[in-house]
């Protein structure tokens, strides 16, 4: 029997997890392969030892690949906000046809002529992300193929990445064995299971608290706007609590995810937890309120340069969708009061509605896949923006969908 499987992947600084989404008839996904390893070859979202990131992915493909029953030859991968740059560009062509119709062909040359842009050596275009198109004038156009015109235009965000980044990403997936048949911004991914579509249209912040990165996303009238990835994260937190309890990473981590809390009042005055000793002697007993006020001060700190961060980008005032958490770290009890209080606006906490994937450590993986549906295949018309201009793309992803698990 054949599956319509496709694959994402988010390569993180702690963590590398691959989700496979089965796409059914109907329109929706099944999750039906989740595979997830640590990862030691990134520091702050960049790569730093080639052979433990491969590693790392081979490790959590051959994961998924078990669940799934079958080989995964390909995928699509995320990309993260910290080497990438947002540059917003206009496209105009002359429609082809005699007739005046706008064609899927006459799309693709306004989003190429899109692309038209001086770039530093050093920088790539990663993809073509059309906001709206404009047919003789008139503006607002989701999908202009059908309609009669004579100049089709497109206002677009044009995203770009630093080579070096981007060669050695690509370079760990395929020594990891795996075909990279797109990529996806880590940001433009996160908002797809994250974000409501009224959040979209009304302005929202989109925190991802990752392990050696926070990367801020605003998002207003259903498009990105801006963009920062900041170098701290939860491995900060982790360093920490090390320092301040004198214990080893491993433990300090271990007791993170266990027992740590985003405030210190929210801990029991009287609960303590039992701290292994370096030396092999004797546990030493730890109150609960010790642990959340270290974690607490740097939570603070993290949610204050957040802050800061989006008054240099213009956004003094809370935005009317507020700010939706997302990450390994937004699972810290209490930090949906504590970044209410920092941040002075209304706050939650994302979560894929995926039995399995329930949990916002998964949201970029699961949203590359909504991303590919959503973008890329609307309608089955074809592929959108710059993966489409890769040789053979749209036949090379048909034929693993329709062929792959024959």
């Amino acid at each position: 029997m054949r599956r319509n499987l496709i694959c994402g992947m988010d390569i993180g600084t702690t963590h590398v997890r691959v989700i496979v989404g089965e796409l059914n008839t109907d329109g929706t996904i099944s999750i039906v392969g989740v595979g997830t390893s640590p990862s030691n070859g990134l520091k702050k979202g960049v790569i730093v030892d080639l052979d433990k990131t491969v590693e790392a992915i081979t490790d959590a493909v051959e994961e998924a690949e078990r669940m799934v029953g079958s080989a995964i030859p390909s995928t699509f991968l995320g990309i993260i906000g910290s080497h990438v740059q947002l540059i917003d560009n206009r496209g105009v062509v002359a429609v082809a046809g005699a007739d005046k119709e706008i064609t899927e062909d006459d799309v693709e040359r306004v989003l190429q002529a899109a692309k038209v842009i001086a770039l530093p050596p050093d920088r790539e275009i990663i993809d073509v992300i059309p906001r709206e198109f404009i047919v003789d004038g008139y503006d607002g156009i989701y999908d202009p193929v059908g309609m009669i015109g004579v100049r089709l235009e497109v206002d677009a965000m044009v995203i770009t990445g630093t080579i070096t980044s981007l060669r050695n990403l690509y370079r760990c997936v395929e020594r990891a064995g795996l075909e990279i048949e797109g990529t996806v911004l880590t940001s433009l991914a996160n908002a797809e299971v994250a974000l409501s579509r009224d959040e979209l249209e009304l302005g929202t912040v989109l925190v991802d608290i990752g392990g050696g990165t926070t990367e801020i996303s605003v998002y207003q009238n259903g498009h990105l706007k801006n963009i920062s990835v900041l170098p701290i994260g939860g491995d900060h937190i982790t360093s920490d609590i090390a320092v301040g309890l004198k214990t080893t990473l491993q433990n300090a981590e271990r007791l993170k995810l266990d027992h740590g809390i985003a405030a210190q009042h929210l801990a029991a005055d009287d609960k303590t937890i039992e701290l292994p000793q370096i030396s092999g002697k004797k546990p030493r007993i730890v109150p609960v309120k010790e642990l959340a006020m270290i974690i607490e001060s740097r939570l603070v700190e993290i949610l204050h340069i957040a802050a800061e961060e989006l008054a240099e980008m213009g956004y003094q005032e809370p935005l009317p969708g507020g700010i939706v958490l997302t990450g390994g770290v937004s699972l810290t009890r209490g930090i949906v009061e504590l970044a209410e209080q920092v941040l002075q606006s209304s706050v939650r906490v994302a979560q894929p509605g995926y039995v399995g994937v329930k949990s916002p450590i998964y949201s970029t993986a699961v949203g590359i896949i909504h991303y590919i549906q959503h973008t890329q295949m609307h309608n089955l018309k074809g592929f959108r923006g710059s993966r489409a201009s890769i040789p053979g793309f749209f036949l090379k992803i048909k034929n693993w969908l329709l062929d792959m698990f024959d």
